[in-house]
């Protein structure tokens, strides 16, 4: 089984409050230094490929047939 390493969203929720930060001081534009940007995209590319194989991974089961069925039976009457 594979190990998916913890995702470390620390860029994104940096640049997420830099822009409000922002947007309440009413500036009109965010600056990042190299670094920052780097960092932002390598973390916006990382969260993407994860998206992308945990949706192959939800098509593979949809078309295997290896969805989990639940079961819900409300009540122990069928008088309503």
């Amino acid at each position: 089984m594979q190990t998916i390493e913890p995702l470390n969203t620390i860029p994104l929720q940096q640049f997420i409050q830099q822009v409000k930060a922002a947007e309440n001081s009413r500036s009109k534009e965010v600056k990042l230094t190299i670094e920052q940007a780097k960092n932002l995209a390598f973390t916006i590319g990382i969260v993407m490929s994860r998206l992308e194989g945990d949706l192959e991974k939800l098509i593979s089961n949809a078309k295997s047939g290896t969805d989990d069925v639940i079961q819900v039976q409300i009540g122990s009457n069928s008088s309503w």
